[in-house]
């Protein structure tokens, strides 16, 4: 059966299992006819799929089922929040609820007719009010956010409720910026200032900072900022240091969008999803009768200088490892590139560390690249192109002649001063023979400091048509969408290189073929 999926919506842990929403098509692998689609896990890995959640079929969603989130409320009761699209084809918050909580698979959902809960007020654009937000409870009220926009600001509507089911707007926004259009699936979130462990969203206090993401419909890609939560005010203020608009921190470099983050109780930690869109044809879609996929969940958590979050894969992932191999202390001169055997190469976790003995051919950042963002310095500076410190790093799904391959690399430059600047890339560019394709250089800088520690890390995922990797300290991500056409299943391949004049040593790797995930039996 032909089928899409898109955003994850409602993700919570109930019951003993993990619940995933999203917004799929059962009727093809293209947008359109969207229900909230239904999985469950014991373990975030193996997943079971359970009839949709919900579906067009009220006035207050008879034009669509849009993303939303999930809320636990007090007695251990669910509840889920979505956008409706209404016969004025409006967009409108709802309200769903369980048939049975005592279910812990929560198999069927009902509507109740007291929906819509909250409106556009009049004046309010009513085709850019969506994706509510998980509810918060505070200062003897539950709270919530609505994307949305006004001209040109991308704006997080604030709404209060003592009862979650009557709501007031509040009279200022809770948060907005200027020039960053509309703004999808807001998540809003707690972490604390020292540790790895999560957050309740209802968790507040002077040991946390507070966390707001959204998504650019314009850019088609997400940027948060970290900063105070002024519960007095109701308003959210990012920390000065911080860009608050298109070229802000990202979870992803890459093909990431519509994410969204949830607390997990049962292991304290707060587990982010994100949607990974197809970059080839609808009509190839069709054909392969499938499109869009989930990105595998990672933990989030505050940096130790509190200017960044960090994320790498849930611990979970390692039950999927197979056959394992190791290279050590493998030298790379200028144009080696050196195969990794023994492992299924279109399905592999790579786990690797790079080190440098000197930075002294860095190459000089040219003064003129400092109006390209990274992903436009990337695709000047591919891994194609001689450098004198990089690129260098893997190249993932390659064909054996490297007709294709996918590169995950680095290049450092030095700045004004003993500064370097380390940027890290994930280049489609070379990765298939076909040419209807998207295949940008995907890239961002690592805030690193490579004067006392002369070290890059790097873990790629490696899944037949997406590469999720993980940079230095867990700080920089990238997710590419490829398709090659002769590296594929078992003639796949991976290599480890080096085009830069600097001698590169891999000082160790280690790379497993990965199995595939059973399904639940629920």
């Amino acid at each position: 059966m032909n089928q899409s999926t898109t955003d994850p919506n409602g993700p919570m842990y109930f019951g003993g299992l993990y619940h995933l929403f999203y917004q799929y098509n059962p009727k093809g692998a293209v947008w359109g006819n969207i229900v909230w689609a239904h999985s469950v896990s014991k373990d975030l890995i193996n997943w079971e799929a359970l009839e949709p959640a919900i579906y067009p079929s009220k006035p207050f969603d008879i034009n669509g089922c849009w993303s939303g989130s999930a809320t636990i409320l007090p007695g251990n009761k669910p509840i889920i929040l979505y956008t409706g699209i209404d016969p004025q084809n409006r967009q409108v918050q709802n309200y769903a609820i369980p048939a049975n909580a005592s279910d812990p698979y929560l198999r069927q959902w009902i509507k109740p007719d007291n929906n819509p809960l909250v409106v556009p007020d009049a004046g309010m654009n009513a085709t850019a009010f969506r994706d509510p937000t998980t509810a918060w409870w505070i200062d003897g009220h539950w709270k919530m956010l609505v994307g949305g926009r006004r001209k040109h600001r991308g704006v997080a509507h604030l709404y209060r409720s003592k009862d979650f089911m009557h709501w007031v707007k509040a009279h200022h926004p809770f948060h907005s910026a200027p020039h960053t259009g509309m703004w999808e699936c807001p998540d809003f979130y707690p972490v604390p200032l020292v540790g790895k462990f999560g957050l309740d969203t209802s968790n507040f206090g002077v040991d946390v900072k507070h966390v707001m993401k959204v998504s650019l419909d314009e850019t088609r890609y997400e940027y948060y900022t970290i900063g105070k939560y002024f519960l007095e005010k109701d308003r959210y203020v990012p920390d000065k240091a911080l860009v608050d608009g298109w070229s802000g921190l990202r979870y992803d470099y890459g093909n990431f969008y519509a994410s969204k983050s949830f607390f997990d109780p049962a292991k304290s930690r707060r587990i982010l999803w994100g949607w990974a869109n197809e970059s080839d044809t609808s009509q190839e879609d069709v054909a392969k009768g499938w499109a869009g996929i989930q990105t595998i969940p990672r933990v989030v958590w505050l940096s130790p200088d509190r200017k960044q979050l960090l994320q790498w894969p849930i611990e979970e992932l390692e039950t999927l490892r197979g056959q394992k191999v190791e290279l050590n202390i493998q030298k790379l001169k200028l144009g080696d590139y050196v195969e990794v055997k023994g492992i299924t190469a279109a399905q592999a976790d790579v786990d690797v560390l790079f080190s440098i003995p000197s930075l002294d051919k860095a190459e000089d950042f040219d003064p003129s690249w400092t109006s390209l963002d990274a992903q436009r310095l990337c695709g000047l500076k591919g891994s194609k192109v001689q450098g004198g410190l990089g690129p260098f790093g893997l190249l993932t799904l390659a064909s054996q002649n490297l007709e294709e391959f996918t590169p995950v690399f680095f290049r450092i430059f030095k700045a004004q001063g003993s500064r370097h600047l380390v940027l890290m890339c994930s280049d489609a560019t070379s990765s298939s023979l076909q040419n209807n394709l998207y295949k940008p250089s995907f890239a961002g800088f690592v805030d690193i400091d490579l004067t006392s520690y002369k070290k890059l890390s790097l873990r790629s995922l490696i899944d037949h048509s997406v590469v999720e990797s993980f940079g230095p300290g867990a700080k920089t991500c990238i997710t590419s969408r490829v398709y090659p056409t002769l590296a594929v299943n078992k003639e796949a391949h991976l290599f480890v290189f080096n085009n830069g004049t600097e001698t590169i040593t891999v000082e160790s790797l280690t790379a497993w073929s990965m199995n595939a995930p059973k399904q639940m039996n629920a």
